[in-house]
């Protein structure tokens, strides 16, 4: 069903989402680059040729193929105004069959965090994730230090569903996340969990 689609865009107010090109590698890594202590404390640990235009070739292949393949939904975000890159967003691990779920992933650069992008990109997701694929079940996974991070999430609808220990390593060391869900057509009520 995704292999169809390649040429994913989507767009909201003030943004437009699309896959990484090759001719994106000068703008992503400079804004990798002027935004590495903000996003430091909540990522993995960069690999020495993050920003080489080799690595970055491999992650526009891979988005390629993952698209076609209908294993991920890697898209970077790009504010209308002035066609500058902000940040990315991925649908990732997309599960079929009974599960009809995926996770979510997304960073924004330093200079327009807290403006409100992330949410909009995040909506913009969503929508796509459940009306175009058909999906019933997003997944996201945050330091819970992050409050915005946590915020943003239960802006867009997700819910908080519990604790995953030593989830991911971020910043060199094993961390453990708290896990939010959403799901199309939620049904459940508010909690007050976590």
């Amino acid at each position: 069903m995704l292999g169809r689609k390649r040429n994913v865009r989507l767009e909201t107010e003030r943004l437009y989402l699309r896959p990484p090109q090759h001719g994106d590698f000068r703008e992503w890594a400079a804004l990798r680059r002027n935004s590495q202590a903000f996003l430091t404390p909540w990522e993995p640990v960069w690999s020495k040729d993050h920003l080489s235009r080799k690595g970055f070739t491999n992650r526009v292949y891979w988005a390629r193929r993952s698209i076609a393949q209908g294993t991920a939904v890697p898209l970077f975000v790009f504010r209308r105004a002035d066609n500058y890159l902000i940040g990315a967003i991925t649908l990732d691990t997309i599960r079929r069959g009974p599960a009809q779920a995926a996770t979510l992933g997304y960073w924004i650069g330093h200079g327009f965090a807290r403006q409100g992008y992330m949410l909009e990109a995040l909506l913009a997701m969503e929508h796509y994730a459940f009306r175009d694929l058909d999906l019933s079940r997003l997944e996201a996974a945050c330091l819970p230090e992050n409050k915005p991070s946590r915020g943003l999430l239960e802006r867009s609808g997700f819910k908080y569903e519990g604790v995953a220990q030593s989830y991911l390593q971020i910043n060199g060391r094993w961390r453990t996340h708290v896990l939010y869900a959403n799901l199309r057509g939620d049904r459940r009520g508010k909690s007050d969990a976590g």
